[in-house]
């Protein structure tokens, strides 16, 4: 087999126009590459970002009342049934159903006849009684005075004496029934006991009441003043006397105890009083005492049996830290601040909060009051990182114009 053998051409031999376009092509690319190169090892160098901005505030310190946060219901200051005692016929109903009356306002009649008549009997057996008892009287003196003089026997004298005796037994039981029957005659016209709100009537006119017993007609309310009933705990109560002792005041001081309610579509607690009634002893079973507050209630915005939330003063925090609400976290810890320390780093503070009041929260524990606290910017304030905080002063103008709402509830 006869081997073909290619070899490369002379290197003396002329260069055509293709070799002179890829020598200039090759020629390009090196150079592009080198320029590249020289401006990649140019721009290499790292430039950190600058630091976030974040608004950091100092906690507000001031005075701050403590309070325990209950729940309860009100009761009506006096709530009694109106019923007929006497047997008889409806003859007038003399309110409107749910109207406001005074005491004595008259409110039902019942048949008044046969009790007028009944106590005219009663008057005439006192009259024919007091008769008798007259002269049974003289004719015991006129036996007594014969007895002296021995014209009458003893005898007689111990029977005129034992019928006066009757006698006077006889006006007794006479005055008493007179008594009753004034009673069941005034029995008949149904009067308010006292200033409140009578409910609908459940007899209609004409109807027979009283018999066999008493008749329920309607019932009364008094809801101004009104009652509030809460359960407070035994450690809640002890808390209480510790802070009237401390003024220098005992249990037996309830009125000095403000109470205050709000309803579940108010805001705060409007309507105060003032504690009235607390349980002498505590019920076994739960652990807690009844308690009751009074408050005024002229405008009958409150009825009784809601449901409402209490608050009762339990001791002043004169060095209280206040800080934005909206400047609280949680964690799986609980609750925390982020406080920037003095080389400007983030720290996550774990705290233990105290009430609300208005727009801020009290911090009890795990806050300085030399602490810059982050107000805004808490996304970009990251635990361990560097920031740019802009100092704002304690927002104290903004919590006096803004009255605290009182309020206890808890994170």
């Amino acid at each position: 087999m006869r081997r073909r053998v290619f070899s490369a051409a002379p290197r003396d031999r002329a260069a055509g126009p293709a070799d002179i376009g890829t020598g200039l092509f090759a020629g390009l690319v090196a150079s592009g590459l080198t320029i590249l190169g020289a401006g990649c090892q140019e721009g290499n160098q790292y430039v950190p970002p600058p630091p976030p901005v974040v608004q950091v505030a100092q906690p507000v310190e001031r005075a701050v009342t403590r309070y325990f946060e209950l729940t309860g219901n009100t009761r009506a200051f006096a709530a009694v049934d109106l019923e007929a005692r006497i047997q008889g016929y409806l003859t007038g109903i003399a309110y409107t159903d749910g109207a406001t009356v005074s005491r004595g306002t008259p409110l039902f009649s019942i048949q008044r006849d046969t009790y007028d008549a009944q106590l005219q009997q009663a008057q005439g057996a006192l009259a024919a009684q007091e008769a008798a008892k007259t002269n049974s009287q003289s004719d015991y003196q006129r036996q007594a005075t014969l007895g002296r003089s021995e014209y009458a026997s003893q005898a007689r004298v111990e029977d005129s004496k034992s019928r006066l005796d009757q006698a006077i037994a006889g006006v007794t039981q006479a005055q008493a029934n007179l008594k009753l029957a004034q009673i069941n005659l005034g029995y008949t016209q149904i009067l308010a006991p006292f200033d409140g709100i009578v409910t609908h009537h459940l007899v209609d006119v004409g109807a027979l009441v009283g018999v066999g017993g008493p008749t329920k007609l309607a019932s009364i309310v008094q809801i101004d003043p009104l009652y509030v009933s809460f359960n407070v705990s035994e450690q809640q109560v002890l808390q209480v006397k510790q802070a009237l002792a401390a003024a220098g005041h005992t249990l037996g001081d309830l009125a000095r105890i403000p109470v205050a309610i709000g309803l579940q579509t108010e805001e705060g607690y409007p309507h105060t009083g003032h504690l009235d009634y607390l349980a002498p002893q505590v019920d076994p079973a739960t652990g807690t005492l009844l308690a009751r507050g009074r408050l005024a209630n002229p405008d009958h915005r409150l009825v009784p049996g809601l449901f409402v939330r209490v608050q009762i003063p339990v001791g002043t925090a004169e060095k209280a830290l206040l800080v934005r609400d909206d400047a609280i976290g949680t964690g799986q810890q609980g609750p925390y601040l982020l406080v920037v320390g003095a080389d400007d780093t983030v720290a996550q503070r774990p705290v233990t909060l105290g009430p609300r009041e208005g727009r801020e929260r009290v911090v009890e524990a795990g806050l300085q009051a030399g602490d810059w606290v982050v107000t805004e910017g808490l996304q970009r304030a990251i635990p361990g990182i560097k920031v740019a905080p802009v100092r704002n002063p304690p927002q104290a103008s903004a919590a006096e114009a803004t009255p605290p709402v009182q309020a206890a509830s808890q994170r």
